[in-house]
C-alpha cells in the first residue's frame, strides 16, 4: 500500500532529524549532544522507521540517567513500551563492548600506572549494580592484571567476604599483590566501619603469606573512595 502524503512527510522529517543529529555528533562528538540524543543514535539502528526521540526520553526518565539505562537488565528494558528483545540486546551489547575496551586498557600495562583506566573500567562494571559485589584484582610482580574475579555477591548493603579464600585464590594464581573492590548501590562511596574492619582482616591474612594489598576501592555512582588515599591502610 502506498504511503499517504502525511506519512511520507513524517518519514522525511524523521530522516532529516536523524541526518542532522548524526552530523552534529560527527562534528562535536558526545559533548555536543544531550544524553537522550546519544541514546537516539543507538536506537536508530534497532528502530530504523520510528521516531525514537520520545522513546529515548522515556528511557532516561524511567531509569534516571544514560548510565542507568545502559546498565539496566534485559528484563527491565523489555518492560518499556517500544523496547523489543532485539533493541534491549543492542543496548546491552554496546555496554559490554565498552566494558571490554576499558578492560583491555587495564590489562595492557601495569595497573598502578593506568589508574584512571582502572577506575573507568570499575565504574562501568559496578557503579550501577543494585546489589553489592566484592571483586579482587590479582596482580603479578610487575603489577599486571592476572585475573579480575567477583568473589561474592550480596544484598543492597552487605556482601560476605572471606579473607582466607581471597588469599588462597591469590596463591593459586601465583599473584603477589591484590586490589580489593566493592560497590555501594546507595551511591555513597564512604566506607563503613565494617568495610574498614574487613579490610584490616584481609590485609592481615595477606601479609602473613607475602601478598601485598595495594588498595581497597569503593565504587559508587557518585564517585569512588580509595582506602589508601584516606590513610586507612
Amino acid at each position: 500500500m502506498a504511503n499517504s502524503g502525511a506519512e511520507t512527510k513524517e518519514i522525511l522529517h524523521h530522516h532529516g532529524h536523524r541526518d542532522r543529529l548524526r552530523a552534529r555528533f560527527a562534528k562535536a562528538g558526545p559533548e555536543g549532544i544531550a544524553d537522550y540524543e546519544l541514546l537516539e543514535l543507538l536506537l536508530f539502528s534497532a528502530l530504523p522507521r520510528r521516531d525514537v526521540k520520545p522513546l529515548a526520553k522515556t528511557l532516561i526518565s524511567t531509569f534516571g540517567s544514560f548510565g542507568r539505562v545502559m546498565s539496566a537488565e534485559l528484563h527491565e528494558l523489555n518492560k518499556i513500551k517500544g523496547i523489543s528483545d532485539n533493541t534491549a540486546v543492542l543496548l546491552k551489547t554496546v555496554q559490554c563492548a565498552a566494558r571490554m575496551m576499558l578492560k583491555e586498557q587495564v590489562a595492557e600495562r601495569p595497573v598502578l600506572s593506568s589508574w584512571q583506566a582502572l577506575l573507568d573500567y570499575l565504574h562501568l562494571s559496578m557503579a550501577y549494580e543494585k546489589r553489592e559485589h566484592f571483586r579482587t584484582l590479582f596482580l603479578n610482580r610487575r603489577n599486571e592484571l592476572i585475573s579480575d574475579e567477583v568473589q561474592q555477591t550480596g544484598t543492597v548493603d552487605h556482601t560476605p567476604v572471606y579473607p582466607r579464600e581471597i588469599v588462597k585464590r591469590a596463591l593459586e594464581l601465583g599473584a603477589t599483590a591484590i586490589i580489593l573492590v566493592h560497590n555501594h548501590p546507595s551511591g555513597d562511596a564512604e566506607p563503613s566501619t565494617s568495610d574498614i574492619e574487613m579490610t584490616e582482616e584481609i590485609i592481615k591474612a595477606a601479609t602473613a603469606l607475602d601478598v601485598v594489598v595495594h588498595d581497597h576501592l569503593i565504587i559508587a555512582q557518585k564517585g569512588y573512595t580509595s582506602f589508601k588515599s584516606l590513610g586507612l591502610m
